[in-house]
């Protein structure tokens, strides 16, 4: 089930939203001010931002700017009156996906959001998600949003089994199997590693005595 984040103060329209938007068998997340909406956004994962732009507080373009700039790249559509030339350019200089004006028709709505869902997923099909990072599994590299994350050769072979065993406790004694190639890997050296991807960012859980998981939120 993809989760939408909604951004909108309106609270007719927003009830109208979350009515359409579940009877499509999504999830959403009403926020109706640009702080609520931060807020979610650091606490879960979404798969699209819905966003009104005249808000209280953050507005919709300012939350998109800050979320691009940490390296979110969610898919995102501003819901908006604004349609001025210049509001347009500026959203999607700042990272917007698409553009839609109120008043809008919602079947409209709900064709641009699945077309933008379908493109994403296309695009990370080769990919493994959590959060903002994501691995690419052909080239077997880690990203956080759009950067590049370089790894030593130990770090990346044990993200890449964190990441195909996403959401799984990673055992051990499975790590230094596949760690072990003609050298040995002490259990201590492997905690040097973990704590090494912890520090760039990733939400790595110990299991005392197991082993490891990675678990998207």
């Amino acid at each position: 089930m993809s989760r939408i984040l909604l951004l909108e103060d309106d609270a007719v329209l927003s009830e109208t939203l979350v009515e359409l938007l579940e009877s499509e068998k999504f999830e959403v997340i009403h926020a109706s001010n640009g702080d609520m909406a931060l807020d979610e956004s650091f606490i879960q994962h979404f798969d699209l931002l819905l966003l009104d732009v005249n808000v209280p507080f953050l507005n919709g373009f300012e939350l998109l700017k800050s979320l691009r700039e940490s390296g979110d790249m969610t898919p995102a559509i501003f819901i908006t009156a604004l349609s001025d030339v210049a509001s347009l350019s500026h959203g999607f200089d700042i990272g917007a996906d698409d553009y839609i004006k109120k008043p809008f028709d919602f079947d409209e709505l709900l064709v641009r959001i699945h077309a933008l869902l379908r493109k994403s997923y296309h695009t990370y099909a080769n990919e493994i998600k959590v959060d903002n990072f994501r691995f690419v599994i052909e080239k077997d590299e880690l990203y956080l949003g759009g950067d590049f994350i370089p790894l030593s050769p130990y770090e990346l072979q044990i993200t890449k089994l964190l990441f195909q065993h996403l959401n799984k406790t990673l055992l051990k004694e499975h790590l230094l199997d596949n760690l072990n190639s003609g050298k040995e890997m002490s259990e201590g050296a492997l905690r040097v590693h973990i704590n090494k991807l912890r520090k760039v960012g990733l939400p790595i859980t110990t299991l005392k005595g197991i082993g490891y998981r990675l678990a998207s939120s």
